[in-house]
């Protein structure tokens, strides 16, 4: 048998196989962010296809933090009812199913103004030549307001029957911006040397683990390198990566922090055509990994069932996420278990991010015109 599909733990969280869905953000939650069939939908697929640990699209925690209509969203009670028929759903097909908990910080002002209002950020910046999105700097007690909402949505995940939760911090969101030296400019206790930058990170998991319990298993998703001048260098990303393991993380998906201007300056990189253009994280999931005492995760291109094995069985990772190939494929996984190793055919075309910018909720573009194709064929 694959080391793939060998069983795994993360903390106490015993997972079936070594393949995790990352957080792909789904545009099919309703307007107050709350699940839908559709959604419940998505994740059965997913769990039928055998996924071992299912991390949901980006969730915000308040609406200061939202950066789409359709948003999945735990900003309240009121969301507990619907995310328990979502566990239930992924449970009963023998998966696991976390949270990805989430904050837009600027990014709000250039997706969705949030309720008429500037977005927060830890600083307010003019000179960005790739950020023009209109906000400002956080007060102290709005960054101790949004920690606490951090907390009190991981304790409606744990309420709702999640098996853990995941930060968001990467992509340019808020705990991506704070650790940032270009997006954090501030000259109190939140900004500065990497411990204050990280100082944010630090008291999320503080208040998580008071509200939602010491043993939930707590994730995240770290960018540790930025793609503009100034920003985060590898490096310190990699001491980050170390310290937030120490600091109570169980696990870090190896990411990157703030995007560039081009698809290939971002996790969304096109033109992954090849085995050796796949796993375009995996040099710095591989330093990271070596690092911390926690398992990584590797994300980036990751299309060849060989390249997978290969990563997991040098020690590189220890489990490996996907996004894109399961959107096409939510089977997939399934198929390489019953020995069909194809290649993904996802051809990271981005057409499925693009339709969910205009406002459509998620699907696999070219799926639907080959559907398309052979229905006309048909008839």
């Amino acid at each position: 048998m694959s080391i793939l599909f060998e069983s795994a733990k993360i903390s106490d969280m015993g997972l079936k196989n070594r393949f995790v869905r990352s957080a792909t953000d789904e545009e099919s939650a309703d307007e107050k962010g709350h699940v839908t069939d559709n959604l419940i939908k998505i994740y059965r697929e997913l769990a039928e296809g055998q996924v071992g640990l299912i991390i949901m699209g980006i969730t915000f925690v308040n609406q200061r933090g939202r950066i789409s209509f359709h948003q999945s969203g735990l900003a309240g009670d009121d969301a507990i009812p619907g995310l328990k028929r979502l566990a239930d759903a992924v449970h009963s097909r023998g998966s696991k199913i976390a949270v990805q908990l989430f904050h837009g910080g600027r990014e709000s002002a250039r997706f969705l103004n949030p309720a008429g209002r500037r977005a927060l950020a830890p600083s307010s910046i003019s000179d960005d030549p790739l950020f023009k999105g209109e906000h400002r700097a956080f007060t102290e007690e709005e960054i101790r307001e949004t920690i606490r909402a951090f907390g009190d949505a991981a304790r409606r995940a744990v309420e709702a029957g999640l098996d853990a939760v995941q930060l968001h911090a990467a992509h340019g969101y808020l705990p991506s911006q704070f650790l940032s030296p270009h997006a954090n400019r501030r000259r109190d206790g939140w900004g500065g040397d990497l411990d204050n930058r990280l100082r944010f990170h630090r008291e999320i998991a503080a208040d998580i683990r008071k509200k939602a319990g010491r043993g939930v298993p707590l994730l995240v998703k770290l960018g540790v390198q930025d793609e503009v001048p100034g920003g985060l260098r590898f490096e310190e990303g990699k001491e980050a990566a170390r310290r937030l393991a120490e600091w109570g993380y169980d696990a870090i998906e190896v990411s990157q922090g703030l995007r560039g201007q081009s698809y290939e300056q971002t996790e969304f990189r096109t033109k992954v055509k090849r085995v050796d253009q796949e796993a375009f994280f995996g040099a710095w999931t591989r330093e990271v990994k070596q690092a911390v005492r926690v398992p990584t995760m590797v994300v980036g291109g990751l299309r060849s069932f060989a390249r997978l094995e290969e990563i997991v069985e040098k020690g590189e990772a220890d489990f490996v996420s996907m996004s894109r190939p399961l959107i096409r494929e939510p089977g997939l996984v399934k198929a390489w278990q019953e020995g069909d190793r194809h290649r993904a055919r996802c051809i990271s075309c981005n057409q499925c991010l693009e339709a969910l910018q205009a406002g459509e909720s998620l699907y696999c573009v070219q799926e639907r015109k080959e559907k398309k194709g052979e229905d006309s064929a048909a008839s």
